[in-house]
């Protein structure tokens, strides 16, 4: 198969397109886009629980957050997908609440003189600062060498696994963690998977995920371990309009904190975007990165807007693009349609999140590894011999920065309480170590080399 082959789908009786503006069938992109909103409802609904479990909101409010976030989720992965004006990568690209902004927003929100609406006065300004860097912050393109994407990419796909393995085993906080039953049926997943995708072709191979996922959720549903609480009381439908916890509170200090997190969330974000180009066969330029960051900041002023909390492109979701193969940024049109469906009909909402996190595992570790495998295969193409002998330290010590926070979860614990958004994202010290490191070996003469031309 040629590569213009990989590149380029054709229509019937029509010229080549691109696969990543392949217009599917509605059925099709139905299904795609629900696979891409169960990879991913675990991680979006996981913020809000965690925030309104700290403050203590009555559990009509916690539920409230939680449809505010798949709402919020569902518009700007819209955005990012579609894009309009100068927002959006036109990618697919799915959007959620970021765990970058857990810790600084459970301080705010312990602080009785903000609360909960000094957490949304700070999203929503950090949210509009972050719209007025993102060209600035793709200005560090020419930084990102291939083997400082690599080491990037590798490192996010790395991270995830503990994700897939806190999922197989049945879910942080599961008194019955790593039960023999939990293990098992991720397992059954995850061969589901690679069976479908060893031995069948055609649209249920790009399915793969969501086959194994019900697979292993009608395992789980005839031996009695998928609870469907709470549903019969569950509301068909509930509006959602702005400010419904009251009027945000700004304040410059919480105000400044959330504008840190937001850089990091948008370095964050150019690994996914660079992985993503790396899937789709799509070069991807500094305008890309620009238009693709600005929705990191518009995401989260509307979250800020719509009571909810900041938002970035999901990781999970790049995993799935590469194992199903499937390019199209209107399979994820479509998932951020499904997901404001379930923002506005909370009975299908809970009726979604009561698949087991366990039967999510198995496939979190296909998705996530080929996340990292992407990374190697970049690393792949990277010079390691004679003048250029030295990428191999910056992979080496790149790799163990970035995973020193996923490997010890207490490693930064004695450092100042402000670095944290920095020094606990694994993805953000694997990107700064590589780049100072290929400045310091290799200098600006590899600036912007091939880095993502295909």
């Amino acid at each position: 198969m040629t590569k213009s082959d990989v590149d380029f789908a054709t229509t019937e009786g029509g010229p080549r397109v691109d696969p990543v503006d392949e217009v599917l069938p509605v059925g099709q992109l139905s299904v795609l886009g629900l696979q891409h909103v169960l990879v991913m409802y675990a991680g979006a609904v996981a913020v809000p629980l965690i925030i309104g479990g700290a403050l203590k909101l009555p559990k009509d409010q916690v539920a409230l957050l939680i449809n505010c976030d798949l709402l919020a989720a569902g518009i700007v992965t819209l955005i990012q997908s579609i894009g309009f004006w100068k927002f959006g990568i036109r990618l697919p690209v799915m959007m959620g609440v970021t765990f970058a902004a857990v810790g600084p927003m459970l301080a705010m929100g312990a602080n009785p003189a903000l609360g909960i609406n000094g957490i949304f006065g700070a999203v929503i300004a950090a949210g509009a600062f972050g719209i007025f860097v993102s060209p600035f912050i793709s200005r560090l393109l020419p930084m990102f060498p291939p083997v400082v994407t690599g080491v990037i990419i590798s490192v996010i796909g790395l991270s995830l696994l503990r994700v897939a393995a806190n999922w197989a085993g049945g879910g942080v906080g599961n008194p019955n963690f790593g039960a023999p039953l939990y293990l098992g049926v991720s397992l059954v997943v995850l061969v589901s998977i690679v069976l479908i995708t060893r031995f069948v072709k055609g649209f249920l191979a790009n399915i793969s995920v969501l086959a194994g996922l019900i697979v292993g959720f009608m395992i789980a549903l005839a031996l009695g371990e998928v609870s469907f609480a709470g549903l019969a009381e569950a509301p068909w439908a509930a509006p959602i309009y702005p400010f419904m916890f009251g009027w945000p509170v700004f304040d410059a200090i919480a105000i400044a904190t959330m504008c840190v997190v937001m850089i990091v969330v948008m370095i964050e974000s150019m690994g996914m975007f660079l992985a993503l180009g790396e899937l789709t066969g799509r070069r991807i330029t500094q305008d890309d990165l620009s238009r693709g960051l600005r929705v990191d900041g518009l995401g989260t002023l509307i979250g800020g807007i719509l009571n909810t909390f900041p938002h970035t492109s999901f990781s999970q979701n790049v995993g799935l693009v590469g194992v199903t193969g499937v390019r199209s940024r209107y399979v994820t049109i479509a998932g951020g349609i499904i997901m404001v469906v379930l923002a506005l009909m909370p009975k299908l909402a809970l009726l979604v999140a009561s698949v087991p996190q366990f039967v999510l595992g198995g496939a979190g570790l296909v998705m996530f590894g080929m996340v990292a495998a992407t990374g190697i295969r970049i690393l792949h193409g990277v010079d390691f011999h004679g003048a250029k002998r030295h990428n191999l330290y910056i992979v080496a010590i790149s790799i163990g920065m970035g995973l020193i926070p996923e490997l010890s979860h207490n490693f930064f614990d004695q450092m100042p309480e402000a670095l944290s958004p920095l020094l606990h994202s694994g993805i953000l010290l694997a990107a700064v170590t590589a780049v100072i490191l290929n400045l310091v070996y290799n200098g600006w003469e590899d600036a912007g080399e091939g880095s993502h031309a295909h």
